[in-house]
């Protein structure tokens, strides 16, 4: 009972980062200066970043709820913090204030963060660190879009 509860705050704390990203970015991928960029050609389609992002926040969310039923540390309670901060901030540094460069650091640590959470925060949540595979792979793509955006404009 007591991971549930904690899951389900952590869902209501992910979803919110994700709204509050997302007011953040504007009118980000609608944007004249998104669609006037030279996008990598293995963009996805807009619709393709909604189903990601709700399937990343829900394993996410999951794996919180067992992380933190396990090991609610104060070294846990940072590195999530960190990565919230990382995550919801790249909207703002990319769509909003075009800083290309700058979110492609932003969202390098968010990357190295969330390799840290699978090889050394995860030790006592057994297979639930698989649960973060969607995040990893997803920020590996979401790298590439940015880093393709950066050299070829």
């Amino acid at each position: 009972m007591k991971q549930l509860k904690i899951t389900l705050l952590f869902l209501i704390i992910n979803f919110g980062g994700l709204a509050f990203g997302s007011w953040l970015m504007d009118s980000g991928p609608l944007s004249d200066w998104y669609t006037n960029l030279n996008q990598a050609p293995w963009t996805p389609p807009g619709i393709v970043f909604g189903i990601a992002w709700t399937l990343i926040m829900v394993c996410f969310s999951i794996y919180l709820g067992k992380l933190f039923t396990v090991e609610n540390t104060i070294e846990n309670k940072i590195a999530f913090l960190i990565q919230f901060i990382l995550n919801v901030s790249w909207n703002y540094i990319f769509f909003n204030k075009h800083l290309v460069l700058t979110a492609l650091i932003t969202i390098l640590l968010l990357t190295t963060l969330l390799f840290v959470y699978f090889l050394k925060l995860s030790s006592k949540t057994l297979y639930y660190k698989y649960l973060l595979l969607p995040y990893i792979i997803w920020l590996c793509i979401a790298t590439s879009l940015n880093l393709y955006i950066l050299i070829h404009n």
